[in-house]
């Protein structure tokens, strides 16, 4: 194994009686790189979480966090992980400065050093406000941000997050995006597990998808787009019953129906064919329905995942 990457996983397996929710996985993590870990629920993603964690222990294979052999080493590999679940711990009667304190002491932190720590960390998580504040009177995103918090206290360098941005806000959500975006400058590591594909697209250097305990693509988005959705996304809209549109599209062997809307469709043009689209907005018009809009769609990384799912791809493109 190479001790270079953050991240090193070789032919990972791990069962629940017949269950296997890790089939044979391998994958490996750049320094300072945010890679995005998706999948549905069931696919393997939380297994393959807590092993990286250290929580678990796979049947088979191997791992290296920073160089340590994570399986034989776990509490060198901790001194090193930041772990951060979807469901964390708190003692609601503690405010948020004893909270942060707690944990600094059990991270071994001691005196003038922990109470510095715990200031530097509640000032990163912009909790240093309300730092007095009982922990059940935060809002769900200052408590991921503690959680947050929590995790930076010893001062990992490979974080380990489990749906971090669930249930927040939309400025939440873009605080959250501003936060990794620092820990990214100050070169840790992040391995973020979410259900929605397009932040991570945009917060990510890489997208690590698993499905049925197997890996199905590592890559970044542009590279997933491209080679998992083979041809240009249009969205049609039209006046008047849109049911002879419908009909026109799923008669031609050269579209494919993506969505019907009530005003319209999405489809799917091949495109090996630049006159494609054009070819299709005059026939749309000579057969006399009302076109008022034409209008080609950035692909969507959602609708990427669900086709590779469908084809069962097994052999990721390599990373750029």
């Amino acid at each position: 194994m190479s001790a270079e990457a953050a991240v090193q996983v070789e032919g990972l397996h791990r069962s629940f009686g017949a269950v296997k929710a890790v089939d044979g996985i391998s994958f490996r993590i750049e320094r300072g790189s945010v890679t995005g870990f998706i999948g549905a629920n069931g696919a393997g993603k939380t297994t393959t979480m807590r092993i990286l964690a250290t929580l678990d222990k796979p049947d088979l294979g191997a791992v290296q966090i920073s160089g340590i052999d994570a399986l034989g080493f776990p509490n060198r590999v901790r001194a090193r992980i930041g772990w951060m679940p979807d469901n964390y711990g708190t003692y609601k009667d503690m405010t948020v400065f004893d909270y942060l304190d707690f944990f600094a002491r059990a991270y071994g932190l001691r005196g003038a050093e922990r109470r510095a720590r715990v200031r530097e960390v509640m000032d990163f998580t912009d909790l240093a406000t309300i730092a007095d504040r009982e922990i059940d009177k935060l809002s769900k995103g200052m408590g991921q941000r503690l959680c947050l918090g929590r995790t930076l206290l010893h001062d990992p360098d490979f974080l380990i997050m489990d749906e971090p941005a669930a249930g927040l806000d939309p400025k939440a959500r873009i605080e959250f995006k501003n936060l990794v975006a620092q820990l990214k400058q100050w070169g840790k590591t992040l391995l973020i597990s979410s259900h929605i594909l397009s932040e991570l697209g945009e917060m990510c250097d890489s997208l690590l998808f698993i499905d049925g305990g197997r890996i199905v693509h590592h890559g970044t988005s542009d590279s997933l787009l491209q080679h998992h959705t083979g041809g240009v996304i249009y969205r049609v809209t039209l006046l008047g019953d849109p049911a002879p549109l419908h009909r026109l599209v799923e008669s031609n062997p050269d579209l494919a129906l993506i969505e019907r809307l009530s005003d319209g469709v999405r489809i799917r043009v091949p495109d090996h064919d630049p006159a494609g689209a054009a070819d299709l907005l005059r026939v749309l018009v000579l057969d006399g329905l009302r076109i008022t809009g034409f209008e080609r769609e950035e692909r969507r990384l959602e609708e990427a995942f669900v086709e590779i799912v469908k084809r069962g791809s097994a052999t990721p493109p390599p990373l750029p």
